[in-house]
């Protein structure tokens, strides 16, 4: 059964999938396309509502990203934010300016209109964040202005005849207050969604779709014992059993005794009875990586070099048809989408190569966030341990040592990383950081150990905070924490004699480092 859903068409804005991860923690499923997405894969989709992002463009300007007019004609339900707004504005002949004053961060936000559905249940003066430049100055004939700000007359307008809403903020954002209850309100008071996208109907259904997908065939799971191939792993056990084989690849860039916990966990004395190989790829990788510095470069090298090694190992087990990967919806948006920019290649998406020699590559959880991937890891008896495990890159300690990486620096940066982990811990201070690791830096300095001059490397040290992974604030860790982890590096990880850490958000900056 198809689950109502709806669609986000995105103009650019940096916190597309923020919005769709908002409308699906209302229990209503939601998915990301680009602007340009046409009007019959638009019907074909048959979206309860649709949802116009932000962006960084005028609407006005020469080459604006607009939408076909005939999109308002569907009697679809949409809702435009920020740059969508002003989109709607200008597409229906209202008026769109420059502002005379900008408006960034926080704002209030006074709610005119106490009628409006997108407003039930929200204060009459709100905190909002606003992000821009253009403002809509005067709205389209048949609407109602909503809301307004000091500088900005309509903050949020509505034609509920037509199904045409509209705001000049970011609900999406944790910063405006009650944004989660204007979301919810338009997917439920507008859309009239019934709210059917649960985790675990969604872990049964995909396990007799992947039955039925793959039959009798055989398929091979990349495994790299993180959360998200592991719930792949699972599912697709649960689904094919003895057909599927979990390929585990040591790359040499895994955190400090990786290899061995995760062998302990799928391999034969683990609870899952699943086949599976380990495969100590170390030489390989490092032979690939020398001399490469570009963060891209890297990525795709690593991708493309995994697959080689699966595409052997299937030819070992003979007659594979399907690769199944743990790739996730962040992968996805972030190594671009549409004409959205390009955060990073995920080895698993942008880092593929052009030619890989399965049948089909199988993702059952392409479309889940990471706390559903937690969600449905859970509906399928995954042990808290495991489900609950701290985040880690497919391409591993490669994204986490700026520049070229050697063995030497592989073994600073785990053994930094332990030491890190270990204390964090420790002091319990762990339990709610979505993410924390150390880092090697290609910065080199002075220092002084032992009377001595030195001439090492600094570590640096990372710890966010995050519900969603779309969006981070640095966490502030005990000063008592960081110092012990501090002199414990410097004291005993050979080549560092300066630790930092990185107190900066996502956005501006992402939470791995390359």
């Amino acid at each position: 059964m198809k689950n109502e859903m709806i669609l986000v068409l995105d103009f650019g804005g940096q916190y597309n999938q923020l919005i769709a991860r908002r409308v699906r923690e209302s229990n209503v499923y939601c998915e990301v396309h680009p602007y340009t997405m046409s009007l019959e894969a638009i019907k074909d989709m048959q979206p309860k509502g649709i949802i116009f992002t932000g962006g960084p463009n005028s609407v006005y300007a020469k080459d604006a990203a607009v939408c076909s007019p005939e999109l308002l004609q569907l009697g679809i339900p949409v809702l435009g934010i920020c740059y969508g707004a002003q989109l709607l504005a200008h597409v229906l002949h209202g008026k769109v300016e420059t502002a005379p004053v900008s408006e960034y961060g926080r704002t209030e936000v006074t709610i005119t209109d106490a009628a409006s559905p997108l407003f039930e249940n929200v204060s009459a003066k709100t905190i909002c964040w606003m992000s821009h430049t253009d403002y809509i100055a005067a709205a389209p004939a048949g609407f109602t202005v909503t809301a307004k700000t000091p500088v900005c007359p309509v903050a949020g307008m509505e034609n509920q005849a037509a199904g045409i809403y509209a705001v000049q903020f970011h609900p999406e954002v944790m910063h405006t207050a009650e944004g989660k209850t204007m979301l919810k309100n338009f997917v439920y008071n507008v859309c009239h969604c019934s709210g059917d996208w649960k985790m675990d109907s969604f872990v049964q259904t995909t396990i007799a779709a992947l039955r039925e997908k793959i039959g009798s065939g055989k398929a091979l799971c990349a495994l790299s014992g993180g959360v998200d191939s592991s719930v792949a792993a699972v599912l697709l056990s649960k689904a094919i059993g003895k057909q599927l084989t979990c390929v585990f690849v040591d790359h040499g860039l895994l955190r400090k005794d990786e290899g061995d916990e995760v062998s302990a966990v799928f391999g034969p004395e683990g609870p899952y009875d699943v086949n599976f190989i380990r495969v100590n790829a170390k030489d390989r990788f490092y032979a690939k990586l020398k001399g490469v510095t570009e963060p891209e470069q890297k990525r795709k090298i690593i991708g493309e070099e995994f697959i080689r090694v699966f595409e052997e190992e299937a030819k070992k087990i003979g007659k594979v048809d399907y690769l199944v990967q743990g790739t996730i919806y962040p992968d996805v948006i972030e190594s671009g989408l549409g004409k959205s920019a390009v955060i990073k290649s995920h080895h698993n998406v942008g880092g593929l190569p052009d030619f890989v020699d399965f049948k089909e590559i199988v993702e059952p959880l392409r479309l889940l966030f990471k706390d559903e991937v937690r969600a449905a890891g859970r509906e399928l008896g995954i042990p808290e341990k495991l489900v609950t495990r701290q985040p880690f890159p497919g391409p591993g300690l490669g994204i986490r040592i700026i520049g070229e990486v050697t063995a030497e620096k592989v073994k600073i940066v785990q053994d930094a990383d332990a030491i890190y982990r270990e204390e964090v811990a420790k002091a319990g201070a762990d339990k709610d950081l979505g993410q924390y690791f150390a880092a090697l830096t290609n910065m080199r300095s002075v220092g002084v150990m032992g009377d001595g001059r030195t001439y090492d490397y600094a570590i640096a040290l990372r710890a966010v905070l995050t519900s969603d992974f779309m969006t981070a604030e640095s966490a502030q860790l005990p000063w008592e924490v960081l110092a012990k982890v501090t002199t414990r590096i410097i004291n005993e990880v050979k080549g560092v004699n300066r630790v930092l850490y990185d107190c900066t958000g996502k956005p501006p900056a992402t939470i791995e480092f390359e």
